[in-house]
C-alpha cells in the first residue's frame, strides 16, 4: 500500500500541480516528500485526490494544486519564520522546504513575528491580526470569498504600508468563524 501512496503522490504533483503551474521545485519536491494521507483524518483514499479533504469537523485540507499555488506565490525559504493557520498539509511542506512553522487555528497570532504565512481554507475577510503578523517584507497568502468563488490573494508587508494582489480562482470551505455575514438585501 506504501508504494500505491508514493505513486499516488508523484502523480498528483505531476498532474495536479506542475500542470496548473506551479513551476517551484522546492514546492514540488516538497510535495513529493509529504505523505498528504497523514493529514486526512484517516480518509487516505482522499489524499491524492483533486478534492478539499475534512481532516477533522468543519476543517479541511486544500486542494493540492491550490496550496501548491499559494506556496509557490508566498516563495518560502529555508530558515523564515512561517505561521500556518488551520493548515497542517502547508505546514509539513514548510517544514520540508526547511522554515520553522508555528500552527493556529486562527487565534490571533504574535504581532510582527513572522516571513509568511497561509491559511488553508477561505476567509470572508482577512483578518487585521493576521496581516499585522507579519514582519516588514512579510508574506501572507490566504483566500477571501464571499460568494460561491473566492480569490486567493497574497498580502506583502513593508515598512509603511501594505499591499495585495489577486492570485487565482478557488472555491475552498470557509475556516469556521470567518464566515460571511448574513445580510438582508432586496
Amino acid at each position: 500500500m506504501t508504494s500505491d501512496l508514493t505513486a499516488a503522490r508523484i502523480n498528483m504533483v505531476e498532474s495536479q500541480v506542475r500542470t496548473s503551474d506551479v513551476t517551484d521545485y522546492e514546492v514540488q519536491d516538497a510535495m513529493r516528500q509529504v505523505a498528504r494521507e497523514a493529514f486526512c483524518g484517516g480518509k487516505t483514499h482522499l489524499a491524492y485526490a483533486d478534492v478539499e479533504v475534512e481532516y477533522a469537523p468543519g476543517a479541511y485540507l486544500l486542494k493540492p494544486r491550490d496550496v501548491a499555488k499559494l506556496l509557490q506565490a508566498l516563495k518560502p525559504r529555508a530558515g523564515e519564520k512561517a505561521l500556518a493557520i488551520a493548515a497542517p498539509y502547508a505546514a509539513a511542506l514548510l517544514r520540508q522546504i526547511g522554515c520553522s512553522v508555528d500552527e493556529s487555528d486562527g487565534a490571533a497570532p504574535v504581532a510582527g513575528a513572522y516571513a509568511l504565512a497561509i491559511c488553508e481554507a477561505a476567509v470572508a475577510e482577512t483578518p487585521a491580526a493576521w496581516i499585522a503578523a507579519l514582519a516588514p517584507g512579510g508574506r501572507l497568502a490566504v483566500i477571501e470569498r464571499q460568494g460561491p468563488v473566492g480569490k486567493a490573494k497574497l498580502y506583502l508587508r513593508t515598512e509603511a504600508d501594505v499591499g495585495a494582489r489577486g492570485l487565482f480562482d478557488a472555491t475552498p470551505p470557509f475556516l469556521k468563524g470567518h464566515e460571511p455575514r448574513k445580510s438582508f438585501a432586496f
